[in-house]
């Protein structure tokens, strides 16, 4: 069928509000009136579907070319034949919106009794002579004596977002573009349009969650290290061993990125949940590494060098049990497929990178961190202090003379 469009949308398991629009994306255009809407919705559009890079499926649901029929009257001539603005009003209301002129008493109901021409009928120019209005001197006048019908363009729906009109312009995304690529390309749109400041845009959807976790990321993210830190210090009574563990987080962050950027995925809402899991995951390697090697420097005057070594012999095994489990656990959701598989993917996938280039480095690099770490502190110590610590340099116990100094 010639001008007809055809968009598949797929049935997510989760919705994050919006409108319901041909489209998986959203953005609403508004304005102080609705003509002005209408323009700049249809300007932005035009200028996403030229921008093939970054946009595809570019539709909005503005339907403005639907057929109205518009009864167009002449006041001089209703005043001529001695009709007055609160008649026409009342008999117009009877035609178009019913009118009721009475009720229906029953036992225990009522019932309205309303008053409209047939609805089946079309509004045109016989319609008209039906409908009579009845003047000042009780005559019936035929509405078509001083009304015509006036066939015009209107839309079907008006849609609104708060108190202003507002148009939702729909899009997708092509293969291999990403939505933070798309939200960027709109903003360069928009400064090119040069758009007026009292037309604005607002994403609506999964953009408007996309747009929203955008700002609030990296406090979420900041927020959580804080709280580990703080849970951390707590427990070793150190401000030095827990920087040790949170050691391993960048390692664990980097392979759930190269993970996702290697098989194609975007930075989702989804992978960000994958990444704070990552969190808590990848820090009990070091959690049990340092717990042993803290608990022998305390108890039998290890030196930081013997303590780690020890600590890494011991708690191998258990390191690698736990790692493995993680990973196999959540390895059927990165590999998974089925029905909204593209919704848990990047979970799965960026716990799984994650743990794996995390499990390669960080039991290399947590001992070399904790034994400089730990100089680290034994520094300050004497900078603030004044005195030598039981350990030198080079993690050497020292005579307890040269101590006591």
């Amino acid at each position: 069928m010639a001008g007809l469009k055809a968009y598949i949308t797929p049935q997510q398991s989760l919705h994050f509000g919006g409108r319901a629009t041909a489209s998986q994306y959203q953005l609403v255009v508004q304005a102080l009136n609705a003509s002005q809407t209408n323009e700049w919705s249809d300007k932005l559009q035009t200028a996403m579907r030229q921008d093939t890079q970054h946009f595809t499926d570019v539709t909005s649901d503005a339907q403005n070319a639907a057929i109205e029929a518009n009864i167009k009257v002449d006041l001089e001539k209703a005043a001529a034949y001695g009709i007055t603005d609160d008649t026409l009003r009342k008999t117009m209301e009877m035609a178009f919106g019913g009118y009721t002129a009475g009720q229906i008493q029953s036992t225990g109901d009522s019932y309205d009794v309303l008053v409209e021409f047939d609805t089946k009928q079309a509004w045109n120019d016989q319609m008209l002579q039906q409908v009579h209005v009845m003047s000042t001197t009780g005559a019936l006048v035929p509405l078509s004596n001083f009304a015509t019908v006036e066939r015009r363009t209107a839309p079907v729906t008006i849609n609104q977002t708060g108190q202003l009109v507002s148009t939702t312009v729909s899009f997708n995304l092509p293969s291999g573009a990403s939505l933070s690529d798309a939200t960027a390309a709109i903003a360069q749109i928009k400064t090119k349009l040069n758009m007026p400041s009292d037309v604005f845009t607002t994403y609506g959807g999964t953009a408007q969650i996309f747009q929203q976790s955008q700002g609030n990321t990296p406090y979420l993210i900041l927020a959580a290290v804080l709280t580990i830190y703080v849970v951390l210090g707590v427990l070793y009574e150190s401000f030095i061993h827990p920087l040790t563990i949170l050691s391993g987080l960048p390692a664990a962050a980097f392979g759930a990125l190269l993970a996702l950027k290697l098989l194609d995925f975007d930075l989702s809402i989804i992978a960000l949940i994958g990444l704070l899991m990552l969190i808590g995951i990848v820090k009990k390697n070091a959690i049990m590494m340092i717990d042993v090697a803290v608990d022998l420097m305390r108890t039998q005057a290890e030196t930081p060098v013997k303590a780690i070594h020890e600590a890494c012999v011991r708690r191998f095994r258990p390191i690698m049990m736990t790692t493995f489990c993680a990973l196999l656990g959540a390895l059927p959701i990165a590999i998974g497929g089925g029905a909204s598989s593209e919704l848990r993917q990047p979970l799965g996938i960026a716990v799984v990178g994650g743990l794996i280039v995390s499990q390669a480095l960080t039991l290399f690099i947590t001992p070399v961190i904790f034994v400089e770490m730990d100089r680290l502190g034994r520094f300050l110590t004497r900078v603030f202090s004044g005195k030598k610590t039981e350990h030198d340099d080079k993690g050497e116990p020292q005579p307890a003379a040269i101590a006591a100094e």
